[in-house]
């Protein structure tokens, strides 16, 4: 007899700053690790199992991630769970919402949309307490033609040139539906600079570094380095060209996700 299972999506912020990634590692400190620590004092005598829409990579965080919560038992008061497990969570992590759903439910094939930030400023150096939010580049930028190049990425393509060459299925077509650069809105504080920018990216899904490698492609660009025709070339001969650039994780950031 199949033992009764219970699912739940929880919704959260980070600042991950001072983690190694999404995914548990062992002698990392990773979110899903500290996550399972605190569900383990949480949920004593619970077995449970957490599984995340995503991995972000080291220093990334998020406005609005989640994950699935697979439990051996019901929990009683979804709103008290919230405010317990906030209360064990460090000050870093923040559950935002909790709703129940059932064993259909998929957190990986059911996103619908996900929308990346990339906040950068460039040009002189940033105030020391910026690091966890905005990549700080010293050198002169082109703005102009990095947004410019960026509504290049829009569409259908083959990205394989913006991912790890191991990663699987990377020559497949994958859809952006939009992709551009705009004054930061998102983030602001009284020791940013006069001008900083976001490079927003939207999505189904993407590959192990892709947005980064879009993000440091772009910077290439506007130091001069690449030009608009490398960056066409990228998208439709992606074995012409090899991109190495990744920029740093700390100016990323997944921004919203949506369910299907």
């Amino acid at each position: 007899m199949n033992e009764q299972r219970f699912y739940y999506v929880i919704n959260l912020q980070y600042l991950g700053f001072r983690y190694s990634g999404w995914q548990k590692q062992p002698h990392q400190k990773t979110i899903e690790g500290m996550i399972s620590k605190t569900l383990k004092f949480t949920l004593p005598g619970t077995g449970f199992k957490i599984l995340g829409a995503g991995r972000t990579d080291a220093k990334v965080s998020a406005l609005d991630s989640a994950f699935e919560l697979f439990l051996d038992n019901p929990i009683e008061g979804l709103d008290a769970f919230l405010v317990k497990l906030n209360k064990n969570l460090p000050p870093d992590i923040k559950a935002i919402s909790i709703r129940e759903v059932d064993a259909s439910f998929n957190i990986i094939k059911d996103v619908g949309v996900k929308e990346y930030i990339y906040l950068f400023s460039f040009g002189s150096k940033n105030h020391p307490f910026c690091a966890p939010f905005l990549a700080n580049i010293l050198d002169e930028l082109d703005i102009e033609v990095m947004k410019d190049a960026a509504k290049l990425f829009e569409g259908a393509h083959d990205f394989s040139a913006y991912t790890v060459k191991s990663q699987k299925n990377a020559n497949e077509p994958r859809n952006i539906e939009s992709c551009y650069i705009k004054e930061n809105t998102i983030l602001n504080a009284n020791f940013f600079p006069d001008s900083s920018y976001a490079l927003k990216v939207v999505g189904k899904g993407f590959m192990r570094y892709q947005i980064r490698m879009i993000m440091g492609a772009l910077i290439q660009l506007g130091k001069g380095h690449l030009s608009l025709i490398d960056i066409k070339k990228s998208l439709s001969a992606p074995d012409t060209l090899q991109l190495t650039s990744v920029a740093p994780g700390s100016g990323l950031l997944l921004n919203r996700i949506e369910f299907s």
